[in-house]
């Protein structure tokens, strides 16, 4: 994982209480210490968020008061141009 997205994840686990309290149970995609995304599940929230964001530059973190658990997805695909 690289160090921003380590940072994303500490950033959700500082704000975890909060964050569970505003967006119980829903799929948090977390970028440079921002929430820019909520969902009610993973996929939505993957595929919603490629739309826009390269796979391995955020985390989906699923917002429960003691789910430390988080994914980060990256892309096999290398653009040539």
């Amino acid at each position: 994982m690289t160090d921003a997205l380590q940072d994303d994840f500490q950033y959700y686990l500082d704000h975890r209480d909060e964050l569970y309290k505003q967006y119980l149970d829903k799929f948090l995609v977390i970028k440079n210490k921002n929430v820019i995304g909520v969902y009610d599940d993973q996929v939505t929230a993957y595929t919603e968020t490629t739309k826009d964001h390269e796979p391995g530059t955020f985390i989906i973190q699923q917002s429960a008061p003691d789910s430390p658990a988080t994914q980060v997805f990256h892309t096999r695909v290398i653009n040539i141009r």
